[in-house]
């Protein structure tokens, strides 16, 4: 199911990113990076070295929806990734509290 960003704002959603990527040892950090830079932790991390690749899923319990789209383009784009896939829930909405 495909969703717009700007149909998502103040959704959140559970979220599994699963890649296979060239064995390097900087590989982790940079697949991290665009977590960080939007204050994100992962729920999950497993990473499996077979030979020459690396097997990497990352998930997310409740990750913004808006930014689902933002952070896997990054991911595709760092250096050594050759697949990436992604599964999506949307799980819930953002609960605003009254001033």
């Amino acid at each position: 199911m495909s969703f717009e960003p700007w149909s998502l704002v103040g959704q959140h959603a559970a979220v599994r990113f699963m890649l296979v990527a060239d064995a390097d040892p900087g590989l982790l950090p940079r697949l991290l990076q665009p977590f960080a830079r939007r204050d994100l932790i992962p729920d999950l991390l497993e990473c499996v070295r077979q030979g020459e690749d690396m097997r990497v899923e990352i998930g997310l319990h409740a990750m913004p929806a808006e930014m689902v789209h933002l952070v896997e383009g990054n991911l595709r784009q760092v250096v050594g990734v050759r697949s990436l896939t992604r599964r999506q829930e949307i799980t819930g909405s953002v609960r605003r509290r009254a001033a």
